[in-house]
């Protein structure tokens, strides 16, 4: 069996990952090609958790920006992190996997409410963990989500998938010129504000020792590639490891 570098994975995923050419909706070719990179990597032995985005259903900011209120719009982007959760699970079951989705706002009909201590032996048994509906509460993000769960179960890195081959000094897709981070201390995302996720999910992966690659979904068998501690994408962490 080849050697892996992380033994325990959370993997990051934007409602877009899912979502069409423009990002939107749920196109199910999507699901099938993330679902296949992730059962190559269980089949390796690694635990896989995954946290998953609404912004291909909902964007609480859009509600927000029109004068609705906070509360209501985060918690219609939680609700929205369930359907794409469903998505997600039903193409890694059809890949053989065994999976649970949990969430942090009970709907006992679809999914288990999420427990820390469940969530780990659903891992131990060799089961993927989706979690959805966030933390649970409105004005945290999912990428805050994705930290705190992350510490939670003890992952030992956070996978965050982007449309993008990394973090940059600009945006890529408008600045040709943009300049690639190989290498990033957390400190750097706070004091730069660099976008690889907001800043209280990035404080509390500084706070936790937890690291971050940031890399490019749309590469078949990239998930594997960071898992064998390949050099693809930006690390983000303490010392370069």
């Amino acid at each position: 069996m080849e050697e892996l570098k992380y033994h325990r994975i959370l993997l990051k995923l934007s409602g877009e990952a899912l979502g069409n050419t423009s990002g939107t909706g749920i196109d199910p070719q999507q699901a099938v090609q993330i679902a296949r990179m992730v059962g190559s990597v269980r089949q390796m032995g690694v635990d896989v958790a995954i946290v998953i985005g609404a912004g291909n259903l909902w964007r609480g900011r859009v509600g927000i920006e029109t004068g609705m209120d906070r509360a209501t719009a985060d918690y219609m982007g939680m609700l929205a992190t369930e359907i794409n959760a469903l998505a997600l699970q039903d193409a890694l079951e059809k890949q053989g996997l065994e999976i649970r989705v949990m969430t942090a706002i009970e709907m006992k009909e679809i999914a288990e409410p999420y427990i820390r201590r469940r969530a780990i032996r659903h891992l131990e048994k060799g089961r993927v963990v989706i979690f959805a509906a966030g933390t649970g509460n409105p004005y945290f993000s999912t990428d805050t989500a994705a930290a705190l769960r992350s510490a939670e179960i003890e992952a030992d890195v956070i996978l965050m998938a982007k449309k993008v081959d990394g973090v940059y000094d600009s945006d890529p897709l408008k600045n040709p010129g943009a300049k690639k981070y190989d290498y990033l201390q957390y400190i750097d995302v706070l004091n730069q504000g660099l976008g690889v996720m907001d800043s209280t999910a990035a404080s509390l992966c500084m706070d936790n020792k937890i690291p971050i690659i940031v890399f490019n979904l749309i590469e078949d068998g990239n998930i594997l590639r960071a898992v064998k501690g390949e050099n693809i994408g930006t690390y983000v962490g303490e010392v370069r490891q």
